[in-house]
């Protein structure tokens, strides 16, 4: 689930990085169909991208873990307290499904409405082109290579204006970006720049359209007045390339800008350092891996072996345990005094181990009850050295102690070693966001923003029409003289937040490695615990409450570090 949400934010910020390249360096230069393929590949690069991921291995320094082998051994459980959580994961699933459905039945209703229209229609087949004469008040569209149009609506002259426009746009597939656009608004439906993003492709659709008509027409001027009364025909088809498009201002701008130079093209090579830093900071995984020579020698360096004896052990498998111990570690066991009861339950035993050697151990249990249970662990360090111990389980009443020995029943005595606190390891703290001051905002006096010229009445009118391109290109200077404060901030907020970043991705990635040692430890720690002490003892529970303590510190200072993160998406949000 949480690989999903990642996928997704990571998807989204691509598009979101693609977008803002295309509208600060691209949007006005004529480099239509390099634009086009620009897009399209942004698309491509937001899907694929973030499933290409560069493990990098981080060789540390093993923890030494005692390997464990237990025989006849006990595993506690831990059996967690059920309670109602909300799962926002589920939440969030569900609101994403639900605009998700509705925008792919809409999808599924704009291709039904389309195919009504078509359905009954005569077709006329010109070259690799079929037309299509309606009666329907629509603005012409093409549909790969069907082209669609009202004749009653046009001259003959605009007419043709309009046929070679959307004979482009079926000669060269238009008809795929405006589908793939579409696809990528129903999937990321909840990120508004992918809105936009379809916005930019449909307009430099028309760019090109009527870049390439433009060529073939000879009345440049009578198919700028056709442009004009289209914009009086809003009815279309969503799925389609239609010949009305929002901002006919704008592409009669381009269809009388110069040329840009070639020399402005550098500006697509701009996008290729944001995405190196996109895959140095989100797609290079470290894993931290113990180093294999060095583990090998720490699984040599110590081995815990346990013997455990419960009240249905039977006198055949208590023979064979003391023959093990004999074999495999040279301990000599003997076990005696052994008492049943009527359920052939051990109720009384006495276990002497290497008596009269100096490192001797004896537990003697004898009662009218059966026994809980109790062990031998034998450890052997690096240097082959036996360290011998008795211990008790969680299940044996609570012993009292009394300097190294455990009195059970006040009568019985287990001698072990001088009990001791184990100190649980301490969890890392979580590096926080870098903070600071943002720059403040330029302030831009919106009294002073240009108002846009009105199209005449009578586009056949020359004289007002000349006037109107001639406001046109004032307006349009005028608008970009306001262009360069916010990109200059923008760019600003952008360095900014880039180095703290970065700085805040190496701090993270060394807390994940101290995580993963923490993790490490804690096991060690865990199993520690309960074989020294058992699972009821006193000192199990002294070390357990420290343990607590730290975790509600761990805890309280992930809080904090979430507090902090919250605080920097505001600031830049903000910002």
């Amino acid at each position: 689930m949480e690989a999903l949400f990642i996928y997704i934010a990571k998807s989204s910020g691509l598009v979101v990085l693609f977008y803002c390249a295309y509208y600060f360096l691209l949007r006005k230069e004529t480099f239509f169909n390099s634009n086009r393929w620009f897009l399209l590949s942004g698309l491509a690069t937001s899907v694929l991208l973030p499933f290409l991921v560069y493990t990098k291995i981080v060789w540390i320094d093993p923890v030494p873990m005692p390997i464990m082998n237990y025989s006849q051994a006990f595993v506690p459980q831990t059996i967690k307290q059920e309670t109602f959580e909300i799962d926002w994961n589920y939440v969030l699933i569900a609101i994403y499904s639900i605009g998700f459905l509705a925008l792919v039945i809409k999808f599924i209703g704009d291709f039904y409405n389309l195919n009504s229209l078509l359905k009954g229609k005569k077709i006329q087949q010109q070259a690799d082109f079929k037309l299509v004469d309606v009666t329907e008040n629509i603005a012409p569209f093409s549909y790969f290579d069907y082209i669609v149009y009202n004749s009653s609506m046009y001259t003959e002259g605009e007419l043709e204006n309009i046929i070679e426009h959307e004979k482009v746009h079926s000669d060269q597939n238009h008809t795929i970006d405006v589908l793939v656009s579409r696809v990528f608004c129903v999937l990321f439906w909840f990120n508004p720049v992918i809105w936009l993003y379809k916005k930019a492709i449909l307009q430099n659709l028309e760019f090109i359209a009527d870049n390439e008509a433009a060529k073939k027409i000879s009345d440049k001027k009578a198919y700028q007045y056709t442009l004009l009364k289209i914009t009086t025909h809003k009815s279309c088809v969503a799925i389609t390339n239609h010949f009305y498009q929002s901002l006919i201002k704008k592409r009669i701008v381009m269809l009388n800008k110069n040329q840009s130079k070639k020399r402005n093209s550098w500006k697509y090579y701009a996008i290729l350092p944001a995405l190196v830093a996109f895959v140095l900071l989100f797609q290079i995984k470290t894993i931290a891996q113990e180093k294999k020579e060095a583990q090998e020698v720490n699984e040599k360096i110590q081995s815990v072996d346990i013997y455990k004896i419960k009240n249905t052990t039977t006198d055949e498998e208590l023979k064979q345990m003391t023959v093990k111990l004999k074999k495999i570690h040279n301990v000599d066991v003997e076990i005696s005094e052994v008492k049943r009861n009527s359920n052939n339950q051990l109720t009384a035993i006495k276990v002497d181990v290497e008596k009269g050697t100096g490192r001797d151990k004896t537990i003697q249990i004898d009662g009218d009850n059966a026994i809980k249970s109790c062990g031998i662990v034998i450890s052997v360090d690096d240097n082959n050295n036996k360290k011998i111990n008795i211990i008790t389980d969680d299940g044996m009443e609570k012993p009292i102690v009394d300097g190294d020995n455990v009195i059970i029943n006040k009568k019985n005595h287990v001698k072990i070693n001088t009990i001791s606190t184990i100190t649980p390891p301490v969890p890392p703290t979580p590096p926080s966001f870098p903070a600071g001051q943002m720059p403040p905002a330029p302030a831009l006096d919106m009294s002073k923003m240009p108002k846009p010229p009105v199209p005449p009445i009578n586009p056949k009118d020359k004289v007002a029409m000349s006037k109107f391109e001639k406001e046109m290109t004032e307006f349009e200077k005028k608008m970009e003289s306001f262009e360069p404060d916010m990109s200059a901030y923008e760019k600003q907020i952008e360095e900014i937040m880039s180095k703290r970043e970065a700085v805040f991705e190496k701090e993270m990635e060394k807390y994940e490695i101290a995580m993963e040692k923490f993790n490490a430890d804690m096991e060690k720690f865990t199993e520690g615990i309960q074989i020294k002490f058992g699972k009821d003892s006193k000192e199990y529970e002294i070390n357990m409450k420290q343990f607590e303590k730290d975790m509600k510190a761990f805890e309280k200072n992930m809080k904090i570090h979430e507090k902090e993160m919250k605080k920097m998406e505001k600031e830049s949000q903000k910002s």
